[in-house]
């Protein structure tokens, strides 16, 4: 299996691509860690039929704090790894690699690619009625001004205002999303982007939808919140729609699940996640 991302003793579920249709074949999403599995779980709920396969690089967790040449490798060797998996269609369910690797990925594999940065700028767009944004994220994806760019692509008069909050993605992960600590963090992330009477917050993170309720408590019903997951589900569906590649009517198998280290940590705290247990998660090597 010389080439394929994957170590020797990892299974391949799937047979030959000849035999099944390509609508037929499944979605591929990745993520450094257990992030994307908001990506996940809006895949699932807005298309029911469709089978998953996630992988989270969690041997290289945080994405956010490498270099833009070091994630696009990693990035790479992710897709690689799903592209063996025959997927139809690829979701980098990561604002940092969506951020430098979403065009070489493209043109590699020649296969539809979905980051969640301009899925999400989209919906902002949609939303803003005064045309100030805010957008908070990882060190990476603030540094990056990928939103920045996308949002002004979109309408170069919109004014953008953005703010990392490291702190966040440990708290999701710690289950703490609703915790006073969590609260005590976000007004002073947000401070600065409040002064500025945004009207629209971008949840740059795909952990960040797992504070979607104390952050909303803290900007107050006047601020859109826009969730990155359910805008990039929805970019997925229209294309699976218009390139002809939705899966028909069947009964699912569950998601397949693939991690890069710490299996057991990525079950607990990714059924915290997804409100349901994980089971039977493999453990690959990247090349």
């Amino acid at each position: 299996m010389t080439g394929t991302g994957f170590s020797p003793l990892t299974p391949q579920p799937y047979p030959s691509p000849r035999e099944f249709k390509l609508s037929e074949r499944a979605i591929g999403i990745f993520d450094s860690g257990v992030g994307g599995l908001t990506v996940l779980r809006e895949l699932r709920r807005r298309l029911p039929y469709e089978e998953l396969v996630y992988l989270g690089d969690t041997a290289r967790v945080p994405y956010g704090t490498k270099s833009p040449q070091t994630v696009a490798r990693y990035a790479r060797e992710a897709a690689r790894f799903l592209v063996g998996q025959q997927v139809k269609l690829l979701v980098v369910a990561c604002n940092t690699a969506s951020a430098v690797a979403l065009d070489e990925l493209a043109a590699i594999h020649r296969l539809p690619v979905v980051g969640v940065i301009e899925p999400g700028a989209r919906g902002a767009l949609a939303a803003t009625r005064t045309g100030r944004i805010g957008v908070i994220g990882t060190e990476g994806t603030v540094r990056s001004r990928a939103y920045e760019r996308a949002l002004r692509a979109g309408n170069p008069a919109v004014e953008v205002f953005a703010a990392a909050c490291p702190l966040f993605v440990p708290l999701a992960e710690e289950g703490w999303a609703d915790h006073e600590i969590a609260r005590l963090a976000a007004a002073e992330y947000l401070a600065p982007l409040l002064r500025e009477q945004i009207d629209t917050l971008v949840l740059g993170c795909t952990h960040y939808p797992l504070l979607k309720r104390t952050l909303q408590e803290l900007v107050g019903p006047e601020v859109t919140l826009i969730d990155s997951a359910e805008e990039t589900a929805k970019t997925v569906a229209g294309l699976l729609a218009a390139q002809g590649l939705t899966h028909g009517p069947a009964a699912p198998g569950l998601p397949r699940y693939f991690v890069t280290d710490a299996a057991e940590r990525f079950e607990r705290v990714g059924g915290a996640f997804l409100g349901a247990p994980l089971v039977d998660v493999a453990t690959v090597t990247l090349d």
